[in-house]
């Protein structure tokens, strides 16, 4: 199987049954294309179960354990200039921190909150609205997904924000903005709608790292 010597290496993931690569790129804080291209895949829509790909920027520093993988370059030019090393150590998935990297993130939409985040069952907040209103860029970024092709997400987008951030704005109506294309905090984006879902509303998550975490813990108040 195609990349089966760096299976369980840090900077890796074997394909199971149901993924696509748009799931597994999301998961892992990157774009479908770049992960398209550091594994030469012709066909994005044909991988296979037991397949190994390379989800971390090739060129990666790896600690010496073989647990983390830390990106030795930005990838945005935005994000060229290395922050200064931190001496606490990373926030886990379920502990989410305050601290968005100087992104200062928005609400996307003005709705009221209809549902919560629950890292088992809610992996962002659904913000309730009419069909048309306005969906907004979160924070400053680049369009590294928009389209249909995630299960119950309808008609998505995913904005890659730096190596840390990723944010997600799915059940639209319309789509307003085309994959790669850079977009500024408070653009819209797209039109609320109730693609695959049951009601009119927007969906939203934050991904760091590609971990899905609360994003009441980075939007200011209202």
């Amino acid at each position: 199987m195609p990349g089966s010597e760096n299976a369980g290496k840090p900077g890796f993931y074997t394909v199971q049954r149901g993924d696509t690569l748009t799931r597994i790129a999301l998961d892992h804080g990157q774009g479908w294309r770049d992960v398209a291209r550091w594994n030469q895949l012709g066909n994005p829509d044909l991988i296979e179960v037991g397949q190994v790909l390379r989800v971390s920027p090739p060129g990666a520093a790896v600690e010496a354990q073989g647990v983390v993988v830390k990106p030795i370059a930005q990838t945005q030019a935005s994000s060229s200039q290395a922050s200064p090393p931190k001496s606490e150590p990373a926030p886990s998935a379920n502990q989410p921190t305050a601290n968005d990297e100087g992104l200062g993130f928005i609400w996307p939409a003005n709705g009221s909150l209809i549902a919560g985040f629950d890292e088992a069952k809610n992996k962002g907040l659904d913000i309730a609205g009419k069909a048309g209103d306005p969906i907004l860029a979160a924070a400053d970024g680049q369009v590294v997904y928009a389209g249909a092709g995630l299960r119950g997400y309808g008609n998505l987008i995913i904005l890659k924000h730096n190596n840390t951030f990723l944010t997600a704005y799915a059940h639209n109506q319309a789509l307003l903005v085309k994959e790669d294309q850079k977009v500024r905090k408070g653009q819209k984006i797209a039109e609320m709608g109730k693609s695959d879902a049951d009601r009119v509303k927007l969906h939203f998550e934050v991904r760091r790292q590609g971990k899905p975490v609360d994003p009441a813990k980075l939007l200011p108040a209202r």
